[in-house]
């Protein structure tokens, strides 16, 4: 008898899962992303790009979504943009490694998404710990507009 037998899922036990959208291009920021947040009892779904992540936002309902900010085809203010308009209850938090050569004149790309309906920022590379407090921030405090960042 396996372990499934055994054990009931969370949802069979009355236990809300949250749901956490990730829409990144890079499998690999994808994947350290899911095995984080799966760890911690978080149920994920991940999509490659805007698209995908517009329709798997259309087939399920999602707690929180993690955006990069910076993807080919739909780039990511776009995103986030049109993420938000469809679905303004779920919150977003916009994630970028973008670096520039001279950061004292170069525009804050996280920043300009909290004017676009993110709630919060996480800076590439972050922790484990960054994320987890941004998406834990995230599904306790609706609508929150606080930024984080991981140096």
């Amino acid at each position: 008898m396996g372990c499934a037998a055994i054990w009931a899922s969370p949802e069979e036990e009355g236990i809300i899962v949250p749901r956490i959208l990730v829409v990144d291009d890079d499998p690999l920021v994808c994947a350290a992303i899911e095995v984080c947040l799966t760890r911690k009892g978080f149920e994920v779904a991940v999509a490659d790009g805007g698209e995908a992540g517009m329709r798997a936002l259309e087939a399920a309902d999602f707690d929180a979504m993690l955006i990069d900010v910076f993807m080919p085809h739909m780039r990511g203010f776009e995103a986030i943009r049109m993420f938000h308009e469809r679905r303004p209850e779920i919150p977003i938090i916009a994630m970028s490694g973008y670096a520039f050569a001279n950061a004292e004149r170069a525009p804050d790309f996280l920043r300009m998404t909290l004017e676009l309906g993110a709630a919060c920022c996480l800076r590439k590379p972050f922790t484990p710990d960054a994320l987890l407090t941004s998406v834990n921030q995230c599904i306790t405090t609706p609508k929150a507009s606080v930024r984080h960042s991981n140096s």
